[in-house]
C-alpha cells in the first residue's frame, strides 16, 4: 500500500520575534497507517510508491519512457483478418487478436503508467523539499534535542538529506516501521551502500543491529554501509563494525556531517584521493584474484576511472 510520509518540524518552533515559523507539523496525506498497511495495493499504487521512492526526476522519465512504449504499442496498425482459404483464416484470426490486444493495452496504459509515475515524482519532489528543510533546522541549531524532538520517519528523511547534501544519489527503501530494516540506498559512481537509521531516544543501538546490516551488505553486493543513530552505540557494536566497511554514525557524527564538519563517506580517519582524478576515495573489498577479501581505496568514478590505493 502507498505510505508516503514526509519530514516535518517539531511543534512550537517559533522564529526569533516569536511567530510560528509557517512549517506545518501534520501532513494530511499520512492517514491511520495501520489501517493503511492492512488494504491490499492496486497496481497504480505501486507504481506511485515506486517513483515516490526514487529522486523525482527519475520518476518524469520513467512517466516519458512508459509514454513512448506504449504509445508505439497503441499506434501499431489494426491487424488483418484477410485469408485465401480457411486455415490462412484461422492463423490470421489468431495472430490478429494478439496484436489487437497489444494496441488495446497500449492504448490504455499509455496514460495510466506516467499518471502513476507523474504523481509519484510530485511526491517525491515535495517530501525532497521537506527534509532539505529540515537539514536547513537542524544545521542553524545542531543539538541532540532537535534531533530527539523528531519521528523516526522525520530522522530517516534528514538522513536522506544528509548523504544527498555530501553527492550520494538516495533511493529511499524505507521500512514499515521505527525498525524496519534498510531505509536508504545510496549510490556513489558504480558503488552501493547501505542505510539503516535508528531514532532510539533511551537505549544503545547493539550489535544485532549492525549484523543484520553487514548480512544485507554481502546479499547485495554493497561495498559499504551505515548505521545512523540518533543516540549512541554499545561497545559490541563498535568492536564488530570495525575491519568492515560499516561506520556506524552516532549522535555527534550526524550532527557534524549536517553542520558540513565532516565527510559522508569517512570509513577511515582520512579518506585519500583518487591518484587519477582528485576525488574522494572509497573503501572497497576486492571480490575476485589472489587478493580476494582484502580491502582498498577505490576510485567512486570506476569504471570511468580505475584509480586505488592501498587500505
Amino acid at each position: 500500500m502507498l505510505h508516503l510520509a514526509f519530514p516535518c518540524f517539531p511543534e512550537g518552533w517559533l522564529d526569533q520575534d516569536g511567530k510560528h515559523n509557517g512549517i506545518i507539523r501534520h501532513i494530511p496525506y499520512s492517514g491511520d497507517t495501520q489501517k493503511m498497511a492492512r488494504k491490499k495495493s492496486t497496481v497504480f499504487e505501486d507504481l506511485i510508491e515506486i517513483a515516490a521512492a526514487l529522486p523525482w526526476q527519475a520518476g518524469i522519465g520513467l512517466a516519458f519512457v512508459s509514454y513512448v512504449g506504449f504509445h508505439y504499442l497503441a499506434g501499431l496498425p489494426p491487424p488483418s483478418f484477410v485469408a485465401t482459404d480457411l486455415r490462412g483464416f484461422g492463423q490470421a484470426v489468431s495472430s490478429g487478436l494478439g496484436k489487437q490486444m497489444l494496441i488495446v493495452i497500449g492504448s490504455f496504459l499509455q496514460y495510466v503508467f506516467p499518471a502513476a509515475f507523474l504523481l509519484g515524482a510530485g511526491f517525491s519532489f515535495f517530501k525532497r523539499q521537506r527534509q532539505e528543510k529540515l537539514h536547513a533546522w537542524v544545521a542553524e541549531s545542531p543539538s541532540q534535542s532537535r534531533l530527539e524532538a523528531m519521528s523516526w520517519r522525520e530522522f530517516e528523511g534528514l538522513a536522506a538529506a544528509m548523504f544527498r547534501d555530501k553527492g550520494f544519489k538516495v533511493i529511499e527503501r524505507g521500512g514499515t516501521g521505527p525498525d524496519g530494516g534498510v531505509d536508504l540506498e545510496l549510490r556513489a559512481g558504480q558503488d552501493k551502500y547501505l542505510v539503516q537509521c535508528k531514532q532510539w531516544k533511551t537505549r544503545k543501538v547493539g550489535v544485532a543491529t549492525v549484523r543484520e546490516l553487514y548480512g544485507v551488505m554481502a546479499a547485495e553486493g554493497a561495498v559499504g554501509g551505515f548505521v545512523v543513530a540518533s543516540g549512541a552505540f554499545t561497545e559490541e557494536a563498535l568492536r564488530f563494525a570495525e575491519g568492515r566497511s560499516i561506520e556506524l554514525v552516532a549522535t555527534e557524527k550526524v550532527l557534524s556531517m549536517i553542520s558540513g564538519t565532516a565527510p559522508a563517506n569517512s570509513l577511515a580517519a582520512d579518506t585519500p584521493c583518487c591518484p587519477a582524478c582528485g576525488q574522494s576515495m572509497v573503501m572497497r573489498t576486492s571480490k575476485r584474484g589472489q587478493n580476494s577479501g582484502s580491502r582498498f581505496w577505490g576510485c567512486p568514478r570506476y569504471p570511468q576511472c580505475k584509480g586505488t590505493r592501498a587500505a
